[in-house]
């Protein structure tokens, strides 16, 4: 059964000042994204002014599941204190996982 959710990731990057900004903003969506493409997973992400990731993620349960369980982990870069998650509703014809601006 195809599930589509919504999910915000929050966390840190261990790097500091610019370093920090740019490792956040390249590092989580292009991970995300990199997760989403391996699984076959479709959706978009992007980051958010507050310096989290967000996006919509569909696919089966059980490679949401795997999918998800990935985000929640993050990037080697990153840490994950909290990921915010839920259910939407499936998006017919969609064929890629973006990254939006």
């Amino acid at each position: 059964m195809t599930k589509r959710v919504y999910f915000v990731v929050h966390g840190t990057v261990s790097a500091s000042g610019t370093e920090a900004l740019v490792l956040a903003e390249r590092c989580s969506e292009y991970f995300t994204r990199k997760k989403a493409q391996e699984y076959g997973v479709t959706g978009w992400c992007r980051n958010t002014r507050d310096n989290t990731v967000e996006g919509e993620a569909q696919a089966t349960e059980d490679i949401l599941t795997k999918f998800l369980k990935d985000v929640d982990y993050g990037p080697r870069h990153a840490r994950v204190t909290k990921v915010v998650k839920e259910d939407r509703e499936i998006v017919e014809g969609e064929d890629s996982f973006d990254v939006t601006r």
